[in-house]
């Protein structure tokens, strides 16, 4: 065989080589994009899914020389404050039971291989 022949053949095997690395690169990047993306998603989910954040309460003050009626009035609304936010940790606590249980994920909707 002469040179030329042996040139053309390994010419052709480092173009078919550097090819087939660009494709799987291009794979690769599509794929680690499409990941970023869901990662973003369940990063939302998640912060959904915190129940840490609390509501700021009030400093103790002793109620010794407190006027009877302002400590009553005072005694009622920390009932509602109380009262509200109970409700607002249960429907907290629902919501989060529902997307555990519930998520959004569709079969058709996974990334090909």
């Amino acid at each position: 065989m002469p040179l030329w022949s042996w040139i053309l053949i390994w010419t052709l095997l480092v173009a078919g080589l550097v090819g087939m690395l660009a494709w799987f690169a291009v794979r690769l990047f599509r794929k680690s994009m499409r990941t970023l993306a869901a990662l973003d998603e369940l990063g939302q989910q998640v912060a959904e899914l915190d129940t840490g954040a609390q509501l700021p309460g009030t400093a103790f003050r002793p109620a010794v020389f407190e006027d009877r009626r302002a400590l009553a009035a005072a005694i009622e609304q920390s009932r509602v404050e109380h009262s509200r936010r109970r409700s607002l940790r249960r429907e907290r606590s629902i919501n989060r039971g529902k997307l555990l249980q519930h998520t959004p994920y569709k079969p058709e909707d996974r990334p090909p291989c």
